[in-house]
């Protein structure tokens, strides 16, 4: 088993679920977690949050969520099912903290790509 799954098991991710989604394709699935963790969905929601652009920033954060839910990143899922829910109701109360806590997260899960 590749370190990467060992890693994010001890991060308490929900590999095993997410590797059925990929047909058991390990190495298709750590190609979607690179280019997941480079995903410009990133970016584009903090400059739709500095810019007050609310519905903008939900369809990131909401794009985000479901590619997030798919691998089973269960930290970042948490964590960005917190900016998306104040977003759907058109507010951004609490969304900053949480955004920069997803990008602390992004980071921590980068070092876990070989």
């Amino acid at each position: 088993m590749k370190e990467l799954f060992h890693k994010l098991r001890e991060a308490e991710c929900d590999v095993d679920a997410a590797l059925e989604r990929f047909l058991d394709d390990e190495d298709l699935y750590e190609q979607f977690y690179s280019e997941l963790l480079n995903d410009e969905a990133f970016s584009n929601l903090g400059v739709a949050l500095n810019e007050n652009r609310l519905q903008d920033a939900f369809e990131y954060a909401h794009t985000l969520k479901g590619i997030i839910g798919n691998m089973g990143l269960t930290p970042l899922y948490e964590t960005v099912c917190d900016i998306v829910e104040p977003l759907r109701v058109n507010t951004s109360e609490g969304v900053n903290e949480k955004y920069e806590e997803l990008l602390k997260q992004k980071e921590y899960f980068s070092q876990f790509i070989e």
